[in-house]
């Protein structure tokens, strides 16, 4: 299944003033980070996924529409899943997304991850090398 279009508008549009924002395709879904930082993420699944702190997770899912977010039968602790119905008015979307830009806010920024350094000409020759003893095509001396 496939994020929700509609929704990565909405959050786009509330996200609009914020610096370093990205989007990153995971988790089946879409994530949006803030300084590198995952913030919040369209689930494929439906819902929504907000990251609000270990300190105030229990508190969270006291609020309707709300649950844990679980990954491979572990409960991820400072993250929340809010279902469609609890970010379906702009209001709600936008409470969310608050608690969450707040939180993330307090964390260090991580440095961009690093790309693989290009390959230099020596390495790509060296690469496209035939194995060892398979070199020769011509008889044998």
């Amino acid at each position: 299944m496939a994020y929700d279009e509609g929704t990565a508008a909405r959050v786009r549009r509330l996200l609009a003033g914020q610096r370093h924002v990205a989007e990153k395709k995971m988790m089946g879904g879409l994530c949006f980070m803030v300084d590198n930082v995952m913030c919040c993420t369209i689930s494929g699944r439906g819902g929504m996924l907000f990251r609000v702190g270990p300190e105030a997770h229990a508190r969270m899912l006291k609020e309707p529409h709300t649950s844990p977010m679980e990954m491979r039968g572990r409960i991820m602790t400072g993250f929340v899943r809010v279902s469609d119905e609890g970010t379906r008015t702009d209001a709600r979307l936008k409470l969310w997304v608050k608690r969450a830009l707040d939180f993330v806010a307090t964390m260090p920024t991580k440095p961009p991850a690093r790309k693989a350094a290009p390959r230099t000409a020596a390495a790509n020759a060296k690469a496209k090398a035939p194995p060892r003893g398979q070199a020769r095509t011509g008889p044998r001396r």
